[in-house]
């Protein structure tokens, strides 16, 4: 797959009502932070959280499928309102149909934004498949878009203006 232009990324972007993330590389910069009891500690951007509010305010959907767990990020993405979160999800296709089952909506009323290998066959179905700056070489080359910013660096907020802007609802 071949990077559209922006005129043809802005035109799938109007069509999405959801928009699926994942969270290591993309919420995070992929960094682990281990305590010597086995905890873990990620940092996340604040100006991705508040992307994320601005879609789910102007009615888009927001999903999160991780395959790790992590209790901290399942208390962040529940204080930012989600109400689509599958963490330690390793295969992705059967959560991702859920969620368009659940809200009544096709392929190209979806966007993914990932960093990595699990993440290519949800880039192989939706309608705007985004990686991140730093990601694997892999996703990059199966992406419709690709960021400016790296994961956790504000890279969602970059996909959310990116569709708030195709909309109309900036």
């Amino acid at each position: 797959m071949s990077k559209l232009t922006l005129a043809a990324v802005k035109k799938r972007a109007k069509k999405i009502r959801c928009v699926f993330l994942d969270i290591d590389g993309v919420m995070t910069d992929c960094k682990l932070y281990l305590a010597a009891d086995g905890s873990e500690l990620k940092a996340v951007n604040v100006k991705d959280g508040l992307g994320m509010k601005l879609l789910m305010q102007a009615g888009v959907e927001v999903a999160v499928i991780s395959g790790r767990p992590s209790a901290a990020m399942q208390k962040r993405l529940e204080s930012l309102g989600l109400r689509h979160i599958y963490l330690a999800t390793e295969d992705k296709l059967p959560a991702y149909e859920a969620v368009q089952k659940k809200l009544g909506i096709g392929d190209a009323e979806c966007a993914h934004v990932g960093d990595d290998t699990p993440d290519l066959p949800l880039f192989a179905r939706v309608g705007l498949a985004v990686a991140v700056a730093d990601a694997h070489p892999k996703a990059l080359a199966k992406a419709h878009w690709q960021t400016r910013n790296v994961g956790g660096n504000g890279a969602i907020r970059e996909v959310a203006d990116l569709i708030l802007a195709a909309q109309g609802r900036d």
